[in-house]
């Protein structure tokens, strides 16, 4: 019902289009009932010798214009009334189809651009747990899917049930006999659609995710070819992908085989009936118990009666995949967005930033970070230092509000972080990740992402401060050099160049690198370093770095160990206490000597 429910809301605005279509198949039906009753007067009462069984006003319009025996003299009458019956039956067909394919179009529109919407609106949480190709395939396939339905079988269900009420209450009339012979294997076909119905539904989501698996493997391998490539792994790959895809075939011929026994079986069934109401038709009619139009029209009736309810099983079939389809679409919907707004407060960000006593973790069982308390004055750069897994990253994803932390209390300028509107935070707030990301754009346009109505000298201020300005420039079409997906036509330390410009055209009062130097050499990190003093003095800076000698300048230094904060102070400071910096100090000096020594030793 939940999933029906979410149909009908999906289907507002278009709901008049789809009554109007109903209303089309139902003249539709109406002129295809119509045709074989012609026939049967033609036959009986126009040919032979019954009397006319025809409405009053018929009856009338035939009396006016010289009765049968005209129309017995000018049977181009009643050929050109089959041909103007089936002409306007073929108008109606034709609106109908047209108007539930615009308002199917309409609806799969309104679906993706819905489903997308609430993708972006998700929490970086929920992005960290769901799978790439599963989510492709929510808002790709399983739309189409739904969009089908909409488009051919949803009204088709209207046909199913004009055409029983209208040939079914024609038959009763004519003869009550013909017409139980003539419905007698109607309930059954109607039981077997339904069995048929529910194993299809089964069948096809288990289907509906093992394509979703495949999506996914072939998602993950072509995001990461490169790193396939370089470690020699298309065999390993290749052998998972064909695990997948036989995993995909095997469900879907199980679906194909439930396929040819609804058919051949209803086929089987539906035949049986023909045959029987032919054989019964035809003795009734040479005894004389009823005529040999009556009988045209039972027999047309039953072809025409049989055909769409035996497409109620291919209905019922598509109408399991569509309820499947909606299923994983309302998973996604049914995901709470993220509260973008808190108490909705947009103060003017100066780059004052409080921990008191904050904790997180992700899973609310183990901690990542445990009681993290420092003040941040505004324009300083602080340097945060620790082994791996000891929340550094955690710790400026949390003040930008990607994720919430479990207690303690987090202040930009005396305010609140949860208080404050997070498109309002994130604006003021750059950051530059590990690992960038780069779109299939120019490197001009790249820079300007972040930014409406970026002028270009903007965009050249930025590149210079990154230091990557020249490197743009010796390229044969600059900044309109078109960038490979993901940025793989540029080295590691150009995309991170590329993307620090980025965040430094924002222009926000706190900038963050979340170890997005490491893929610089020394020269041009302590570049970029002095421009981002020069050019950004009242910016309040967060750099995590492994490397010393870029935390060994900043005002200050905090070392994190276990989710723990260990060590607070400037360089000079740190260096005279027993602890964690001095520790990395002294290896990191030592290789470097060691690495010296070698070089003039000629071993390297």
């Amino acid at each position: 019902m939940k999933n029906i429910r979410l149909l009908w809301r999906l289907m507002k605005g278009n709901r008049i289009l789809y009554f109007a279509s109903m209303i089309s198949m139902g003249l539709a039906t109406l002129f295809a009932i119509v045709s074989p009753l012609v026939i049967r007067v033609t036959i009986d009462s126009i040919i032979g010798n019954q009397p006319l069984e025809v409405p009053l006003w018929i009856a009338r319009w035939i009396d006016s214009i010289g009765g049968k025996e005209y129309l017995y003299d000018n049977l181009w009458i009643p050929a050109l009334l089959l041909v103007a019956i089936t002409v306007a039956n073929g108008v109606f067909l034709y609106t109908k189809g047209k108007w539930s394919a615009i308002a199917a179009e309409d609806i799969a529109k309104k679906m993706k651009e819905e489903l997308y919407d609430h993708i972006q609106h998700q929490p970086y949480s929920w992005h960290g747990k769901v799978d790439t190709g599963d989510l492709i395939q929510r808002c790709t396939s399983d739309v189409e899917t739904i969009r089908r339905f909409l488009a051919v079988q949803f009204v088709e269900i209207s046909r199913v049930i004009f055409m029983l009420v209208f040939s079914l209450s024609i038959m009763l009339v004519l003869d009550v006999k013909m017409t139980l012979i003539s419905m007698a294997v109607v309930p059954l076909l109607l039981i077997f659609s339904w069995v048929f119905y529910n194993k299809v539904r089964k069948s096809f989501q288990l289907a509906d995710e093992s394509e979703a698996r495949l999506s996914t493997v072939l998602q993950e391998n072509l995001a990461g070819v490169r790193i396939v490539r370089a470690f020699g792994r298309q065999a390993f790959e290749q052998d998972k992908f064909k695990e997948r895809n036989k995993e995909f075939r095997d469900l879907v011929y199980h679906l194909v085989v439930l396929l040819a026994w609804y058919w051949s079986l209803s086929d089987i069934l539906s035949l049986l009936q023909m045959g029987a109401v032919l054989v019964v038709g035809s003795y009734l009619a040479g005894t004389g118990v009823i005529t040999l139009g009556t009988l045209v029209v039972f027999t047309t009736y039953e072809g025409m009666l049989l055909w769409p309810i035996r497409q109620l099983g291919r209905i019922l079939a598509d109408m399991g995949k569509t309820m499947v389809s909606l299923g994983r679409v309302k998973e996604i919907l049914d995901q709470p967005r993220e509260d973008m707004n808190g108490q909705g407060l947009t103060p003017t960000i100066k780059g004052k930033i409080q921990f008191n006593n904050v904790s997180f973790s992700y899973d609310k069982e183990s901690p990542i970070l445990k009681n993290i308390s420092f003040t941040i004055e505004k324009g300083k750069t602080i340097a945060v230092i620790g082994p791996t897994g000891s929340g550094k990253s955690s710790l400026v994803h949390l003040l930008q509000g990607l994720y919430d932390y479990d207690g303690g209390s987090i202040t930009i300028d005396g305010i609140e972080l949860r208080d404050m509107n997070k498109q309002h935070l994130r604006k003021n707030i750059g950051i530059v990740l590990q690992e960038p990301f780069l779109y299939s754009k120019t490197l001009g346009e790249n820079i300007g992402l972040a930014k409406r109505r970026v002028k270009p000298a903007e965009i050249y201020e930025a590149a210079n401060v990154a230091s990557i300005h020249e490197v743009i420039e010796s390229f044969e079409h600059g900044y309109d050099t078109p960038v490979g997906e993901r940025g793989v036509t540029l080295s590691g330390g150009q995309k991170q160049r590329i993307a620090i410009a980025r965040t430094i055209i924002q222009k926000a009062p706190i900038l963050i690198f979340d170890d997005s130097l490491s893929a610089i050499d020394t020269e041009t990190d302590a570049a970029i370093r002095k421009s981002l003093r020069e050019k950004s003095e009242k910016v309040t800076t967060i750099i995590i770095s492994h490397r010393i000698t870029t935390i060994a300048e900043a005002d200050y230094i905090m070392a994190l160990d276990q989710g723990q904060l260990v060590q607070w102070g400037t360089h000079e400071e740190l260096m005279k206490q027993e602890g964690l910096y001095r520790r990395i100090w002294n290896i990191q000096n030592q290789l470097e000597q060691d690495l010296d020594r070698e070089l003039q030793e000629g071993r390297v």
